[in-house]
């Protein structure tokens, strides 16, 4: 179902889909994947939602299981806001996954097409598959495309996002896991940045965070800093450089 959320660059989240399949480092942490453990063991509807989505691994890691569910029953709900807000498309999944039909993605699409008092948030980690099925898709202008880049072996996604014909391309730098040096940011709106969270999450150097920003800067790219992550989050907070950076991409 649609909610209001905690994450620091939208308003809510929306997730017509229900799992997802590892594809990369920045994976192996996943809080999605925890919360869709803790979203099925509490039954009823939601808990069919993602029954089978998530699985314990041999370490005792929550990890998505690669099966995927389709919630007709959600696709709706963006009409019933009528206030506009930004809304964070599949936080649960990654709605490019090659097991989402693609009628059920065109569903979606048509859903965000017709609701232009929101701005949806796509975040993917397989841009492949959205370039491969762009021309079978509307992308008015508020519907922003993004992909995950937790480090330098994924500039390709960033190169294949570029490709995409969404207005608002935009690049989410988390879990951070390296360093990012000389990114392609031609055609890129936006950088989100943050470190990894929750138990087991791995460090985040400041160099890596603060060359981000100084290529978003010199480049003239909104940055977003999320926060530096770890076990607790809360304390080690978001500022960096004593201040928070909450830039968006200008809408015009």
């Amino acid at each position: 179902m649609a909610q209001g959320s905690t994450i620091e660059w939208t308003q809510a989240t929306w997730n017509p889909v229900a799992g997802c399949t590892p594809v990369s480092p920045g994976c192996l942490n996943c809080y999605a994947a925890r919360m869709a453990l803790r979203l099925e063991s509490m039954g009823k509807k939601v808990g069919k939602k993602y029954a089978g989505t998530a699985r314990k691994a041999r370490n005792g890691r929550p990890v998505f299981s690669g099966k995927i569910n389709l919630d007709y029953s959600t696709l709706d709900l963006p009409y019933s806001w009528r206030l506009g807000r930004v809304i964070f498309v599949n936080s649960m999944s990654d709605l490019f996954h090659e097991d989402v039909p693609l009628k059920f993605i065109t569903e979606v699409f048509k859903v965000m097409e017709e609701c232009p008092q929101h701005t949806f948030q796509v975040l993917t980690k397989r841009p492949e598959r959205a370039l491969k099925l762009a021309n079978k898709l509307p992308w008015p202008e508020h519907v922003w495309m993004g992909t995950s880049v937790e480090n330098s072996d994924y500039y390709d996604r960033i190169r294949t996002l570029q490709r995409i014909p969404a207005k608002i391309r935009f690049l989410s730098c988390e879990p951070l896991l390296g360093e990012l040096k000389r990114i392609p940011l031609r055609k890129i709106s936006w950088v989100i940045v943050g470190g990894e969270s929750g138990p087991g999450s791995r460090p985040m150097q400041g160099s890596w965070v603060l060359d981000i920003k100084q290529q978003c800067e010199q480049k003239d790219v909104p940055f977003f800093f999320k926060q530096w992550g770890g076990v607790n989050k809360k304390k080690k907070g978001r500022e960096l450089e004593g201040r928070t950076w909450d830039q968006m991409p200008l809408v015009s």
